[in-house]
């Protein structure tokens, strides 16, 4: 029960806390370098979350699920019927070492078809000039985001791990707030009306609590018990940890060493500024920090 009412609190959280990052725009104007820095701690942040807690906690779940059978005792003894664990098989581990390959990689190359797909949607409407659509398609691309999101915190909330669902949330909300204040700043730009760019801000902020309350109790009581075959919670984080791969290395940082690089006069590389590399490596190596010391 306490699972639930930390993730329904958080769910809230995330949700006001998108709304209200993505409001500034409309209300008031912050500096460009204050943003791409929370941009590049939260890319780094992203980083470091999927590589020291997502992974190995997604793993440690698969390898949580024992072997079980029933001991063979004779009819009328005590322990007729008991449950016995036994230590995964050398061709179990095998498969579960592929599960933890394949996950990862279908979490990358779906957010990859998602961008491809959003990318070439929106070019065709360019084509088209329709700046109505141009904006719907950068909306929709930012809520299949930040949906996946959901699923990586619903499926830390149940590991049962409270500082694992923290650094979890700490990430997707240093990754969302520059995420909503983007978009809107985009559907200013593009002349959207701005009860229209609120509509649009709701369903992306609403995206990410939705999925994670979906996820958490779509795994339900079989995919948490230990004694499932597969463990639904271990491949919905490897799941995610291969979104937040992609999101971070593919989508966040070539967009803020693009625009660094276009600030260097000169100079063919996009080298960050020594606070958004410094902001970086921060992020990154946070989650690790704070895992540091924590025992199952």
């Amino acid at each position: 029960m306490e699972e639930t009412t930390m993730l329904l609190l958080l769910a809230i959280v995330m949700l006001v806390g998108s709304f209200v990052a993505g409001s500034i725009p409309l209300v008031m104007s912050m500096s460009e370098e204050k943003l791409q820095l929370v941009s590049v701690l939260g890319a780094g942040l992203l980083v470091g979350t999927a590589l020291a807690v997502i992974i190995p906690e997604g793993v440690r779940s698969l390898l949580d699920v024992p072997q079980v059978v029933h001991s063979h005792a004779s009819v009328g003894s005590k322990n007729e019927g008991l449950v016995v664990e036994e230590p995964h098989s050398h061709d179990q581990l095998s498969d579960i070492h592929s599960l933890i390959g394949l996950s990862l990689v279908l979490g990358f190359v779906f957010m990859l078809l998602i961008d491809q797909i959003s990318m070439a949607k929106s070019r065709d409407i360019e084509g088209g000039g329709k700046g109505g659509e141009r904006s719907f398609t950068a909306t929709l691309g930012l809520v299949v985001h930040a949906a996946v999101d959901g699923v990586a915190l619903g499926a830390a909330a149940s590991t049962a791990h409270t500082d694992v669902e923290m650094i979890v949330f700490l990430a997707i909300m240093l990754h969302k707030a520059p995420a909503a204040f983007g978009l809107v700043t985009f559907l200013l730009h593009e002349g959207v009306d701005r009860k229209r760019i609120r509509k649009h801000l709701f369903i992306f902020s609403v995206a990410a609590p939705l999925l994670s309350l979906l996820t958490y109790f779509g795994i339900g009581q079989e995919g948490k018990d230990t004694l499932s075959s597969v463990n639904a919670t271990g491949l919905s984080m490897l799941f995610s940890a291969g979104t937040f791969l992609y999101v971070a290395t593919v989508h966040v940082l070539p967009e803020l060493t693009n625009r660094t690089s276009g600030n260097c006069h000169g100079s063919g590389g996009g080298s960050l500024r020594f606070s958004e590399l410094a902001a970086l490596v921060v992020g990154s190596l946070l989650p690790a920090l704070l895992t540091t010391g924590h025992h199952h």
